[in-house]
Protein backbone atom coordinates (compact mmCIF):
# COMPACT_ATOMS: atom_id res chain seq x y z
CA UNK A 1 0.00 0.00 0.00
CA UNK A 2 1.52 3.36 -1.02
CA UNK A 3 2.28 6.28 1.24
CA UNK A 4 -0.61 8.36 -0.10
CA UNK A 5 -3.12 5.60 0.66
CA UNK A 6 -1.70 5.09 4.14
CA UNK A 7 -1.95 8.80 4.83
CA UNK A 8 -5.57 8.79 3.70
CA UNK A 9 -6.41 5.89 5.99
CA UNK A 10 -4.77 7.59 8.94
CA UNK A 11 -6.83 10.71 8.32
CA UNK A 12 -10.15 8.88 8.66
CA UNK A 13 -9.49 6.57 11.58
CA UNK A 14 -6.93 4.50 13.42
CA UNK A 15 -5.34 1.18 12.61
CA UNK A 16 -2.76 -0.90 14.45
CA UNK A 17 -1.68 -4.47 15.03
CA UNK A 18 -3.12 -6.03 18.19
CA UNK A 19 -1.61 -9.03 19.98
CA UNK A 20 -4.12 -11.87 20.21
CA UNK A 21 -4.19 -11.65 24.02
CA UNK A 22 -4.72 -7.88 24.23
CA UNK A 23 -8.28 -6.98 25.32
CA UNK A 24 -10.25 -5.02 22.73
CA UNK A 25 -11.18 -2.59 25.52
CA UNK A 26 -7.55 -1.43 25.57
CA UNK A 27 -7.72 -0.40 21.94
CA UNK A 28 -11.06 1.38 22.54
CA UNK A 29 -9.52 3.36 25.39
CA UNK A 30 -6.52 4.34 23.28
CA UNK A 31 -8.82 5.31 20.42
CA UNK A 32 -10.88 7.53 22.75
CA UNK A 33 -7.74 9.28 24.01
CA UNK A 34 -6.53 9.73 20.43
CA UNK A 35 -9.85 11.20 19.30
CA UNK A 36 -10.14 13.57 22.27
CA UNK A 37 -6.56 14.85 22.05
CA UNK A 38 -6.91 15.43 18.31
CA UNK A 39 -10.24 17.27 18.73
CA UNK A 40 -8.89 19.45 21.54
CA UNK A 41 -5.84 20.35 19.48
CA UNK A 42 -8.01 21.32 16.50
CA UNK A 43 -10.30 23.39 18.74
CA UNK A 44 -7.31 25.35 19.93
CA UNK A 45 -5.94 25.82 16.42
CA UNK A 46 -2.65 24.14 17.28
CA UNK A 47 -0.35 22.07 15.11
CA UNK A 48 1.12 18.79 16.40
CA UNK A 49 4.42 20.59 16.93
CA UNK A 50 2.74 23.41 18.88
CA UNK A 51 0.79 21.10 21.18
CA UNK A 52 3.76 18.80 21.78
CA UNK A 53 5.82 21.78 22.94
CA UNK A 54 2.94 23.09 25.06
CA UNK A 55 2.39 19.71 26.74
CA UNK A 56 6.05 18.84 27.12
CA UNK A 57 6.31 15.66 25.06
CA UNK A 58 7.95 14.90 21.73
CA UNK A 59 6.18 15.50 18.42
CA UNK A 60 6.65 11.80 17.56
CA UNK A 61 4.99 10.71 20.81
CA UNK A 62 2.03 13.06 20.30
CA UNK A 63 1.59 11.78 16.75
CA UNK A 64 1.50 8.20 18.05
CA UNK A 65 -1.05 9.16 20.71
CA UNK A 66 -3.33 10.86 18.14
CA UNK A 67 -3.20 7.75 15.94
CA UNK A 68 -3.80 5.31 18.83
CA UNK A 69 -0.44 3.67 18.19
CA UNK A 70 0.78 3.71 21.78
CA UNK A 71 -0.51 3.23 25.32
CA UNK A 72 -0.28 6.40 27.39
CA UNK A 73 1.45 6.15 30.76
CA UNK A 74 -0.10 7.90 33.74
CA UNK A 75 2.63 10.54 33.61
CA UNK A 76 1.92 11.24 29.92
CA UNK A 77 -1.83 11.49 30.61
CA UNK A 78 -1.07 13.94 33.39
CA UNK A 79 1.10 16.06 31.08
CA UNK A 80 -1.61 16.07 28.40
CA UNK A 81 -4.30 17.12 30.86
CA UNK A 82 -2.14 19.84 32.40
CA UNK A 83 -0.99 21.14 29.01
CA UNK A 84 -4.54 21.23 27.66
CA UNK A 85 -5.91 22.62 30.96
CA UNK A 86 -8.55 19.91 31.31
CA UNK A 87 -9.35 17.18 33.86
CA UNK A 88 -7.65 13.87 33.08
CA UNK A 89 -11.10 12.25 32.83
CA UNK A 90 -11.86 14.42 29.77
CA UNK A 91 -9.30 12.39 27.81
CA UNK A 92 -11.41 9.23 28.30
CA UNK A 93 -14.68 10.75 27.05
CA UNK A 94 -16.58 8.29 24.85
CA UNK A 95 -14.44 5.27 25.74
CA UNK A 96 -17.40 3.47 27.35
CA UNK A 97 -19.96 4.37 24.67
CA UNK A 98 -21.88 1.47 23.19
CA UNK A 99 -21.05 1.01 19.48
CA UNK A 100 -23.84 -0.83 17.64
CA UNK A 101 -23.36 -3.68 15.21
CA UNK A 102 -25.76 -5.73 13.09
CA UNK A 103 -25.14 -9.47 12.57
CA UNK A 104 -27.16 -11.65 10.19
CA UNK A 105 -26.36 -15.34 9.63
CA UNK A 106 -26.31 -16.79 6.12
CA UNK A 107 -29.81 -17.19 4.70
CA UNK A 108 -31.43 -15.19 7.50
CA UNK A 109 -31.88 -11.88 5.68
CA UNK A 110 -35.31 -10.24 6.00
CA UNK A 111 -37.33 -10.27 2.74
CA UNK A 112 -38.52 -6.79 1.78
CA UNK A 113 -40.68 -5.45 -1.03
CA UNK A 114 -39.35 -2.87 -3.48
CA UNK A 115 -40.58 -1.70 -6.86
CA UNK A 116 -38.83 -4.60 -8.60
CA UNK A 117 -40.50 -7.30 -6.52
CA UNK A 118 -43.48 -7.61 -8.87
CA UNK A 119 -41.21 -8.68 -11.74
CA UNK A 120 -39.51 -11.46 -9.80
CA UNK A 121 -36.67 -9.56 -8.20
CA UNK A 122 -35.80 -10.65 -4.68
CA UNK A 123 -34.53 -8.26 -2.01
CA UNK A 124 -33.24 -9.35 1.40
CA UNK A 125 -32.25 -6.86 4.07
CA UNK A 126 -28.90 -7.97 5.52
CA UNK A 127 -28.84 -5.27 8.14
CA UNK A 128 -29.55 -1.65 8.93
CA UNK A 129 -27.53 0.47 11.30
CA UNK A 130 -28.09 4.00 12.51
CA UNK A 131 -24.88 5.61 13.68
CA UNK A 132 -24.18 9.07 15.04
CA UNK A 133 -24.38 10.73 11.65
CA UNK A 134 -26.10 8.45 9.15
CA UNK A 135 -28.06 5.29 8.51
CA UNK A 136 -26.55 2.35 6.65
CA UNK A 137 -28.72 -0.20 4.84
CA UNK A 138 -27.40 -3.42 3.26
CA UNK A 139 -29.34 -5.50 0.73
CA UNK A 140 -28.72 -8.78 -1.06
CA UNK A 141 -30.49 -8.51 -4.43
CA UNK A 142 -31.30 -11.54 -6.61
CA UNK A 143 -32.63 -11.16 -10.16
CA UNK A 144 -33.88 -14.35 -11.80
CA UNK A 145 -36.11 -13.30 -14.71
CA UNK A 146 -36.01 -10.81 -17.57
CA UNK A 147 -38.83 -8.33 -17.90
CA UNK A 148 -40.19 -5.71 -20.26
CA UNK A 149 -39.61 -3.04 -17.62
CA UNK A 150 -37.06 -2.57 -14.88
CA UNK A 151 -37.35 -0.42 -11.74
CA UNK A 152 -35.53 2.89 -11.43
CA UNK A 153 -34.51 4.12 -8.00
CA UNK A 154 -33.69 7.54 -6.58
CA UNK A 155 -32.86 8.20 -2.94
CA UNK A 156 -30.71 10.44 -0.76
CA UNK A 157 -27.16 9.36 -0.01
CA UNK A 158 -24.56 7.16 -1.67
CA UNK A 159 -24.96 3.58 -2.87
CA UNK A 160 -22.29 0.90 -3.29
CA UNK A 161 -22.98 -2.11 -5.54
CA UNK A 162 -20.80 -5.23 -5.60
CA UNK A 163 -21.51 -8.00 -8.12
CA UNK A 164 -21.50 -11.57 -6.85
CA UNK A 165 -22.99 -13.60 -9.71
CA UNK A 166 -24.18 -13.17 -13.31
CA UNK A 167 -23.86 -10.05 -15.44
CA UNK A 168 -26.00 -6.99 -16.03
CA UNK A 169 -25.94 -3.55 -17.56
CA UNK A 170 -26.65 -1.03 -14.82
CA UNK A 171 -27.67 2.53 -15.56
CA UNK A 172 -26.98 5.65 -13.55
CA UNK A 173 -27.94 9.02 -14.97
CA UNK A 174 -26.63 9.01 -18.55
CA UNK A 175 -24.11 6.24 -17.96
CA UNK A 176 -24.49 2.46 -18.36
CA UNK A 177 -22.05 0.06 -16.74
CA UNK A 178 -21.51 -3.64 -17.51
CA UNK A 179 -21.19 -5.34 -14.13
CA UNK A 180 -19.74 -8.85 -13.70
CA UNK A 181 -18.67 -10.78 -10.57
CA UNK A 182 -16.10 -8.77 -8.66
CA UNK A 183 -17.07 -5.45 -10.26
CA UNK A 184 -18.02 -2.56 -7.99
CA UNK A 185 -19.99 0.62 -8.58
CA UNK A 186 -20.42 3.61 -6.27
CA UNK A 187 -23.10 6.11 -7.24
CA UNK A 188 -24.94 9.21 -6.08
CA UNK A 189 -28.37 7.96 -5.07
CA UNK A 190 -30.10 11.15 -6.23
CA UNK A 191 -29.41 10.15 -9.85
CA UNK A 192 -31.93 7.72 -11.38
CA UNK A 193 -30.39 4.24 -11.36
CA UNK A 194 -31.32 0.61 -11.88
CA UNK A 195 -30.82 -2.43 -14.14
CA UNK A 196 -30.97 -1.72 -17.87
CA UNK A 197 -30.41 -5.24 -19.20
CA UNK A 198 -30.03 -8.58 -17.41
CA UNK A 199 -27.25 -10.12 -19.47
CA UNK A 200 -26.53 -13.37 -17.60
CA UNK A 201 -29.07 -14.79 -15.14
CA UNK A 202 -29.29 -15.44 -12.26
CA UNK A 203 -27.80 -12.22 -10.94
CA UNK A 204 -26.85 -11.52 -7.35
CA UNK A 205 -25.30 -8.38 -5.96
CA UNK A 206 -24.85 -6.51 -2.72
CA UNK A 207 -26.30 -3.03 -2.40
CA UNK A 208 -25.11 -0.86 0.49
CA UNK A 209 -26.73 2.55 0.93
CA UNK A 210 -25.39 5.23 3.26
CA UNK A 211 -28.17 7.71 3.93
CA UNK A 212 -27.12 11.24 4.98
CA UNK A 213 -27.83 13.11 8.20
CA UNK A 214 -31.51 13.51 9.04
CA UNK A 215 -32.77 10.79 6.67
CA UNK A 216 -35.58 8.74 8.20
Amino acid sequence: MGEDTNALLRNVGTARDRPADEPIETLELEAAIARNVRELRHQRGLSVTDLAAQVGISKAMLSKIENAQTSCSLSTLSLLAKGLDIPVTSLFRGADAERPASYVKAGRGTPIVRSGSQVGHDYKLLGSLRGEHRRLECLLVTLTAKSQTYPLFQHPGTEFIYMLEGAMDYGHGRGVYRLKPGDALILDGEGAHGPVDLVDLPIRFLSVIAFPDGTK
